[in-house]
């Protein structure tokens, strides 16, 4: 395994009749000296289609079988971390907020929720693989590429979300750091618990208690990334009671030990959260705050 590779990520705001579905729209570009391998570990969150060129990557979520290198990789929402092995690749990611699900996802995310698959064989992913087909040209044009990825999903954006008002409620509720439990979560959104419950279930993938779990963990993963002068204890969210509640979130979260994974590189992982928090506002998808369409939180 080399930790011998340069990271690009860059970061495109979506435009303003889609933001309030998308994280972002990004372009991961690696290079890894002498044709070697890298690996790290994507942490959990929202559900997304990743199209890559180059030597593809292979990826492997929790414990299941690894997905073999396969040029259009797509996901649901995830309560786990995805092992991925790259050498040199370029890759855009489309980022999908859970309105974004309900909007351009005919599968419940509940049904895809901690599933990792080849796009270009689920039927859930079919109607992105003209899209995945036709991205990459004769030769790299990030601007182009990224034109194609708006295009696309602009002309499809007609479809009509029933619950849009309550979902945009809920993930605002869900972001709050100031909420910790589902009774306050309920209230923060203006929603009876029964509502709140069906709601995460359909369009954010799980319960509303795994949802505010993860959050309080990603608050403290993103903090002590961004932050290497940072021990654990420094970077936990004040939400938890003590470190062994956090270290049992990391090892469900994350498949291992919170000093298993400081001591492990993160090439590219690393890169992308800093670049993410310079340039989205948000050092990982779970953190992006629902949108207005004119791009305000």
């Amino acid at each position: 395994m080399s930790e011998d590779c340069t990271v690009r990520a860059r970061f495109f705001e979506p435009p303003i009749g889609l933001r309030r579905y998308f994280t972002t729209f990004y372009l991961t570009e690696v290079e890894v000296a002498d044709g070697a391998e890298v690996v790290d570990w994507l942490q959990p969150e929202w559900g997304g289609l990743r199209i890559a060129e180059g030597l593809l990557p292979a990826a492997q979520l929790g414990d299941r079988p690894e997905l073999p290198p396969t040029r259009f990789t797509a996901q649901g929402p995830t309560s786990c971390s995805v092992r991925f092995a790259a050498r040199s690749f370029r890759m855009w990611g489309v980022g999908i907020l859970p309105l974004g699900w309900a909007k351009f996802v005919a599968v419940p995310a509940h049904d895809l929720a901690d599933t990792l698959v080849d796009g270009d064989i689920h039927p859930a992913f079919a109607p992105f693989r003209p899209l995945a087909a036709s991205l990459f040209g004769a030769s790299p044009d990030p601007e182009a590429e990224f034109s194609r990825i708006a295009e696309f999903f602009a002309d499809r954006a007609e479809r009509p979300v029933a619950d849009e008002a309550k979902i945009v409620a809920c993930h605002a509720a869900l972001i709050d750091p100031e909420v910790s439990t589902v009774v306050e979560m309920a209230e923060r959104a203006g929603l009876p618990g029964y509502t709140l419950e069906r709601l995460c279930r359909r369009h954010f993938g799980f319960p509303p208690q795994l949802l505010l779990r993860r959050q309080r963990f990603m608050r403290s993963l993103a903090q002590f990334m961004l932050d290497p002068t940072h021990t654990w204890i420094e970077a936990l969210d004040d939400h938890y009671y003590d470190q062994a509640q956090f270290v049992r979130d990391f090892h469900r979260f994350m498949g291992m030990a919170p000093r298993d994974y400081a001591s492990r590189p993160h090439p590219i992982l690393g890169a992308i959260m800093r670049a993410r928090h310079a340039e989205a506002g948000a050092a990982v998808q779970a953190l992006h705050p629902p949108r207005q369409a004119s791009g305000g939180a």
